[in-house]
């Protein structure tokens, strides 16, 4: 069997009715269904992990809202592509530009599209799978919404089992059922590209071992079995990206330098832009890091401004040298899990407690009349630069936030905080 087009292309919706998942942005009477059937698109940002759905409900729009449609990628368009496009834009009736991977534009991309898109020569559609917080200018955001798209549950990849089950057996004329879907669900991750393309593996493989049977029965042996057959495969663009980098940040997080470095090779040979992964070790020296090894933290910066600066093929050996680093880094995610806690506290607070008087700013002679920065006590006026006072709002005086780990040097933070705060806190 030859499944050209893809199986993910052929099934791929041309309606918000075929639509699968995203109920909180296209179902009755949500955000963008609303903006659809008023005939009104500003300009947006589709954010989400990858095969939910971004290309896909970008073409539904534009042809829901009849208008002409641009696509360009930004792995392999430039600046050029972009002003082309606005060109041939301006004399067209309202019309959508596509982008894919809108955060491997450099600023100078990202730039270019800033006039188009305030003076609505274009609408704007930009698919992202990192926060576009980090990766796509403000300028650009502030003229987007930015919405966000969630993985698929279990019901809709049942769903799209079953419209593959289906499409498969009336193309070939040959009955497929799935006896078994866990392996499917457990492999796709709420991808549906990957469940898809994990289904055409499956078929595919069965109908090769067997090209005069007339019904395959898929079941999850069949299904890990054949995919197990598959997973050198990498894939930069979505099938197993997310897969391979979390095997990359967890083997440095548990100290292995032999997996760090395997899995960053996995990534090299595959075409992994640098920088995600630069930025991806940048992230972990302080989340899994931290005051452990408060170097790791300067290395990894570091490690991110070069590779910025050498791109591949020699920024590989900076790349490795920060991952053994890290890898070989004693661990700890206190600040992680301190930072963590305060702002649920904060949150289930159901409201945010005032400042204490003492320690507010008292910047004119009103507010130090009325108790600002009054009994403050200034710690380099007292013996060791420390003067014991309150500095957490009533309502969460005495929480711990803060837990020192154990290691040599979180066990001096200990020691330190002791000294101080042992009556307080208990350090």
């Amino acid at each position: 069997m030859q499944f050209i087009p893809p199986l993910a292309e052929e099934l791929r919706p041309k309606s918000l009715d075929e639509y699968i998942g995203q109920e909180h942005l296209i179902g009755e009477g949500a955000v963008l269904r609303r903006s659809l059937d008023a005939g009104v698109l500003p300009s947006i940002i589709l954010w989400g992990p990858p095969g939910v759905g971004k290309t896909t409900l970008a073409l539904i729009i534009a042809d829901a809202l009849k208008r002409p449609f641009h696509s360009l990628s930004a792995v392999s368009s430039g600046v050029k592509d972009v002003r082309n496009i606005i060109d041939a834009a301006k004399y067209e009736n309202g019309p959508i530009l596509f982008i894919d991977e809108i955060h491997r534009f450099s600023k100078s991309q990202q730039d270019s599209l800033l006039s188009a898109v305030e003076k609505g020569i274009i609408t704007l559609i930009g698919a992202t799978t990192e926060n576009p917080s980090f990766e796509v200018i403000s300028p650009l955001i502030s003229r987007c919404q930015v919405y966000i798209l969630q993985p698929l549950s279990k019901d809709d990849l049942l769903v799209l089992i079953k419209r593959a089950g289906d499409h498969l057996s009336n193309k070939f004329h040959k009955k497929i059922t799935f006896e078994e879907t866990s392996a499917l669900l457990t492999v796709s991750g709420g991808d549906a590209r990957k469940l898809l393309n994990a289904i055409e593996l499956v078929v595919a493989n069965s109908s090769q071992s067997d090209p005069q049977q007339t019904e395959y029965t898929i079941n999850d042996d069949m299904v890990l079995s054949t995919i197990q057959q598959n997973l050198a495969i990498y894939d930069k663009n979505g099938e197993m990206h997310y897969d391979i980098i979390s095997a990359f940040i967890k083997s440095i997080r548990g100290s292995d330098p032999n997996g760090a470095v395997y899995w960053l090779a996995r990534m090299i040979e595959g075409g992994e832009a640098p920088e995600f992964i630069a930025r991806r070790m940048l992230i972990l020296s302080s989340e899994d890091i931290g005051n452990a090894n408060p170097n790791a933290l300067l290395l990894a910066n570091t490690c991110f401004e070069a590779v910025m600066k050498i791109g591949f093929p020699e920024s590989r050996l900076i790349l490795a040298q920060t991952a053994i680093y890290l890898a070989c880094s004693p661990k700890s995610n206190s600040a992680c899990v301190a930072i963590d806690m305060a702002q649920e506290t904060i949150r289930k607070a159901g409201g945010t407690p005032p400042v204490p008087l003492h320690l507010r700013n008292a910047p004119t002679k009103l507010m130090k009349d009325i108790g600002y920065g009054k009994d403050y006590k200034y710690a380099h006026a007292y013996n060791n630069n420390f003067a014991e006072q309150e500095f957490l709002p009533d309502s969460v005086s005495g929480t711990v936030f803060y837990n020192p780990q154990q290691n040599p040097r979180e066990e001096e933070h200990r020691k330190f905080l002791r000294m101080r705060w042992k009556t307080k806190y208990g350090y």
